[in-house]
Protein backbone atom coordinates (compact mmCIF):
# COMPACT_ATOMS: atom_id res chain seq x y z
CA UNK A 1 0.00 0.00 0.00
CA UNK A 2 1.19 3.60 -0.63
CA UNK A 3 2.04 6.21 2.33
CA UNK A 4 -0.68 8.11 2.71
CA UNK A 5 -0.36 11.58 1.45
CA UNK A 6 -1.56 14.35 4.02
CA UNK A 7 -3.39 11.83 5.84
CA UNK A 8 -3.42 13.84 9.13
CA UNK A 9 -6.34 15.66 9.30
CA UNK A 10 -4.94 17.37 12.22
CA UNK A 11 -2.15 19.80 10.89
CA UNK A 12 -2.32 21.96 8.22
CA UNK A 13 -1.35 20.69 4.95
CA UNK A 14 -0.54 22.62 1.83
CA UNK A 15 0.19 21.42 -1.73
CA UNK A 16 1.95 23.69 -4.60
CA UNK A 17 0.38 21.47 -7.53
CA UNK A 18 2.25 23.91 -9.82
CA UNK A 19 5.67 22.03 -8.56
CA UNK A 20 4.47 18.42 -8.02
CA UNK A 21 5.11 16.28 -11.23
CA UNK A 22 2.60 14.59 -13.10
CA UNK A 23 1.81 10.60 -12.17
CA UNK A 24 0.27 7.48 -14.56
CA UNK A 25 -2.63 6.43 -13.52
CA UNK A 26 -3.99 2.92 -14.93
CA UNK A 27 -5.43 4.44 -18.00
CA UNK A 28 -1.89 5.37 -19.25
CA UNK A 29 -3.56 9.00 -20.67
CA UNK A 30 -4.78 9.78 -17.79
CA UNK A 31 -2.46 11.99 -15.19
CA UNK A 32 -2.71 12.72 -11.12
CA UNK A 33 -0.92 15.05 -8.73
CA UNK A 34 -2.31 13.76 -5.66
CA UNK A 35 -2.61 16.02 -2.83
CA UNK A 36 -4.69 13.58 -0.39
CA UNK A 37 -4.46 9.98 -0.42
CA UNK A 38 -5.86 7.75 2.85
CA UNK A 39 -5.73 3.70 1.48
CA UNK A 40 -4.87 1.89 -1.74
CA UNK A 41 -3.51 3.78 -4.12
CA UNK A 42 -6.48 3.06 -6.47
CA UNK A 43 -9.11 2.37 -4.19
CA UNK A 44 -8.63 4.89 -1.52
CA UNK A 45 -9.90 8.18 -0.25
CA UNK A 46 -8.31 10.82 -2.63
CA UNK A 47 -7.90 14.68 -3.69
CA UNK A 48 -6.26 14.86 -7.39
CA UNK A 49 -5.52 17.45 -9.47
CA UNK A 50 -6.23 15.58 -12.97
CA UNK A 51 -5.58 15.67 -16.61
CA UNK A 52 -7.29 14.30 -19.63
CA UNK A 53 -5.11 13.89 -22.61
CA UNK A 54 -7.28 14.29 -26.05
CA UNK A 55 -9.34 11.22 -26.88
CA UNK A 56 -8.59 9.33 -22.86
CA UNK A 57 -11.37 7.10 -21.48
CA UNK A 58 -11.74 5.11 -18.41
CA UNK A 59 -13.69 1.72 -18.71
CA UNK A 60 -16.90 2.13 -16.49
CA UNK A 61 -17.08 1.96 -12.65
CA UNK A 62 -18.64 2.59 -9.55
CA UNK A 63 -17.94 5.34 -6.69
CA UNK A 64 -18.28 3.80 -3.77
CA UNK A 65 -18.25 6.62 -1.34
CA UNK A 66 -19.30 9.19 -4.14
CA UNK A 67 -16.96 11.38 -6.42
CA UNK A 68 -16.78 15.01 -6.66
CA UNK A 69 -15.77 17.04 -9.72
CA UNK A 70 -14.80 20.52 -10.81
CA UNK A 71 -14.08 21.11 -14.47
CA UNK A 72 -11.04 23.35 -14.58
CA UNK A 73 -10.86 23.18 -18.40
CA UNK A 74 -11.38 21.63 -21.66
CA UNK A 75 -14.42 19.34 -21.89
CA UNK A 76 -14.95 16.20 -19.36
CA UNK A 77 -17.74 13.76 -21.05
CA UNK A 78 -19.66 10.57 -19.37
CA UNK A 79 -22.63 8.66 -21.33
CA UNK A 80 -24.43 11.16 -19.25
CA UNK A 81 -23.18 14.63 -20.66
CA UNK A 82 -20.92 16.76 -21.85
CA UNK A 83 -19.06 18.74 -18.92
CA UNK A 84 -17.11 21.91 -20.38
CA UNK A 85 -14.90 24.40 -17.96
CA UNK A 86 -16.42 25.71 -14.84
CA UNK A 87 -18.99 22.28 -14.41
CA UNK A 88 -19.34 21.37 -10.95
CA UNK A 89 -20.74 17.21 -10.74
CA UNK A 90 -21.26 15.48 -7.31
CA UNK A 91 -21.65 11.44 -7.85
CA UNK A 92 -23.21 9.68 -5.16
CA UNK A 93 -22.45 6.57 -3.80
CA UNK A 94 -24.58 4.05 -6.38
CA UNK A 95 -23.25 5.54 -9.50
CA UNK A 96 -21.67 4.26 -12.36
CA UNK A 97 -20.20 6.01 -15.61
CA UNK A 98 -17.02 5.51 -18.39
CA UNK A 99 -15.61 8.74 -18.26
CA UNK A 100 -13.86 10.34 -21.21
CA UNK A 101 -12.55 13.32 -22.76
CA UNK A 102 -12.11 13.92 -26.39
CA UNK A 103 -10.53 17.32 -26.49
CA UNK A 104 -8.63 16.77 -23.46
CA UNK A 105 -9.72 18.40 -19.96
CA UNK A 106 -8.34 19.25 -16.67
CA UNK A 107 -10.42 18.44 -12.92
CA UNK A 108 -10.40 19.03 -9.58
CA UNK A 109 -11.22 15.56 -7.86
CA UNK A 110 -12.17 13.97 -4.58
CA UNK A 111 -12.98 10.20 -4.44
CA UNK A 112 -14.31 8.13 -1.48
CA UNK A 113 -15.09 11.42 0.62
CA UNK A 114 -19.36 11.34 0.27
CA UNK A 115 -20.67 8.54 2.21
CA UNK A 116 -24.31 8.83 2.68
CA UNK A 117 -27.09 6.55 0.37
CA UNK A 118 -29.48 10.03 0.13
CA UNK A 119 -26.68 11.87 -1.12
CA UNK A 120 -28.21 13.90 -3.94
CA UNK A 121 -26.57 14.04 -7.76
CA UNK A 122 -25.80 17.42 -8.00
CA UNK A 123 -24.45 19.19 -11.68
CA UNK A 124 -23.94 22.80 -11.86
CA UNK A 125 -22.97 24.72 -14.82
CA UNK A 126 -21.04 27.43 -13.27
CA UNK A 127 -20.87 29.86 -15.43
CA UNK A 128 -24.62 30.35 -15.63
CA UNK A 129 -25.16 31.20 -11.91
CA UNK A 130 -24.49 34.78 -10.74
CA UNK A 131 -21.86 35.27 -7.92
CA UNK A 132 -24.03 36.25 -4.91
CA UNK A 133 -22.81 39.04 -2.07
CA UNK A 134 -22.30 37.97 1.27
CA UNK A 135 -21.35 39.17 4.70
CA UNK A 136 -17.94 39.60 4.02
CA UNK A 137 -17.05 43.08 1.88
CA UNK A 138 -15.39 41.65 -1.31
CA UNK A 139 -15.82 38.66 -1.34
CA UNK A 140 -18.99 37.24 -3.73
CA UNK A 141 -19.81 33.62 -4.04
CA UNK A 142 -21.44 30.07 -6.06
CA UNK A 143 -22.70 27.94 -3.71
CA UNK A 144 -22.62 24.51 -5.49
CA UNK A 145 -23.68 21.99 -2.65
CA UNK A 146 -25.18 21.55 0.37
CA UNK A 147 -27.82 19.32 1.85
CA UNK A 148 -29.78 18.98 5.07
CA UNK A 149 -28.86 15.81 6.88
CA UNK A 150 -24.91 16.90 6.12
CA UNK A 151 -22.52 19.22 7.31
CA UNK A 152 -20.06 19.55 4.64
CA UNK A 153 -20.80 22.80 2.01
CA UNK A 154 -19.17 23.39 -1.16
CA UNK A 155 -18.89 26.61 -2.63
CA UNK A 156 -16.87 28.86 -5.74
CA UNK A 157 -15.52 32.66 -4.27
CA UNK A 158 -14.45 35.59 -5.74
CA UNK A 159 -12.10 38.15 -3.90
CA UNK A 160 -11.59 41.10 -5.17
CA UNK A 161 -8.37 42.80 -4.69
CA UNK A 162 -7.44 44.16 -1.70
CA UNK A 163 -9.92 42.12 0.02
CA UNK A 164 -9.03 41.26 4.38
CA UNK A 165 -11.73 39.39 6.45
CA UNK A 166 -9.56 39.35 9.87
CA UNK A 167 -9.54 35.87 11.79
CA UNK A 168 -12.14 33.55 11.00
CA UNK A 169 -12.04 29.94 12.92
CA UNK A 170 -13.59 26.84 11.04
CA UNK A 171 -15.49 24.71 13.35
CA UNK A 172 -15.89 21.64 11.16
CA UNK A 173 -12.40 22.12 8.55
CA UNK A 174 -11.93 23.89 5.22
CA UNK A 175 -10.47 22.88 2.15
CA UNK A 176 -9.15 26.04 -0.51
CA UNK A 177 -8.15 25.38 -3.93
CA UNK A 178 -7.09 28.25 -5.39
CA UNK A 179 -8.49 28.30 -9.20
CA UNK A 180 -6.62 31.58 -10.36
CA UNK A 181 -4.96 34.63 -8.81
CA UNK A 182 -3.21 34.47 -5.77
CA UNK A 183 -5.03 33.97 -2.06
CA UNK A 184 -3.17 34.78 1.43
CA UNK A 185 -3.03 34.71 5.07
CA UNK A 186 -0.64 35.12 7.90
CA UNK A 187 1.73 31.88 6.99
CA UNK A 188 2.26 32.41 3.41
CA UNK A 189 0.86 33.29 -0.16
CA UNK A 190 -0.79 30.40 -2.28
CA UNK A 191 -0.84 30.66 -6.30
CA UNK A 192 -3.23 29.34 -8.61
CA UNK A 193 -2.83 25.38 -8.22
CA UNK A 194 -2.11 25.64 -4.37
CA UNK A 195 -4.47 23.13 -2.35
CA UNK A 196 -4.84 24.19 1.48
CA UNK A 197 -6.65 22.17 4.41
CA UNK A 198 -6.97 23.38 7.70
CA UNK A 199 -8.07 21.09 10.64
CA UNK A 200 -11.14 21.10 12.36
CA UNK A 201 -11.24 24.58 14.77
CA UNK A 202 -8.84 26.66 13.01
CA UNK A 203 -8.27 29.64 12.60
CA UNK A 204 -6.44 32.03 10.16
CA UNK A 205 -6.35 35.47 8.59
CA UNK A 206 -7.20 35.10 4.61
CA UNK A 207 -6.50 37.46 2.51
CA UNK A 208 -5.67 38.42 -1.54
CA UNK A 209 -3.93 41.33 -2.79
CA UNK A 210 -4.21 40.88 -6.58
CA UNK A 211 -7.80 39.27 -6.11
CA UNK A 212 -8.55 35.29 -6.84
CA UNK A 213 -11.27 32.32 -7.65
CA UNK A 214 -11.28 30.03 -5.20
CA UNK A 215 -12.97 26.20 -4.59
CA UNK A 216 -13.84 26.33 -0.80
CA UNK A 217 -15.52 23.60 0.86
CA UNK A 218 -16.09 23.66 4.77
CA UNK A 219 -17.14 20.62 6.88
CA UNK A 220 -16.01 17.80 5.20
CA UNK A 221 -13.25 17.08 7.46
CA UNK A 222 -15.33 14.78 9.47
CA UNK A 223 -16.59 12.15 6.91
CA UNK A 224 -13.01 11.50 5.94
CA UNK A 225 -12.59 10.10 9.32
CA UNK A 226 -15.59 7.71 9.75
CA UNK A 227 -16.90 4.89 7.73
CA UNK A 228 -20.09 6.91 6.50
CA UNK A 229 -20.97 10.12 6.80
CA UNK A 230 -24.39 9.14 9.02
CA UNK A 231 -22.13 7.80 11.44
CA UNK A 232 -19.81 10.52 11.20
CA UNK A 233 -23.16 13.14 11.54
CA UNK A 234 -24.15 11.21 15.15
CA UNK A 235 -20.64 11.25 16.78
CA UNK A 236 -19.39 14.48 15.84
Amino acid sequence: MQAAINGNLAVRAVADTGSMPWGASPSGTVWRKRVHLVGPPEAGQVTSLVRYEANSEFPAHDHPDGEEILVLDGVFSDEHGDWPAGTYLLNPEGFRHAPFSRPGCLLLVKLRQYAGADREHVVVETSKREWQSGATAGIRSKPLYSQPGYRDAVELQRWDAGTRTGPVTYAGGVEFFVIDGEFADECGSYAAGTWLRLPRGATHEPASVSGCKLYVKTGGLQYLEGADGSEALSSA
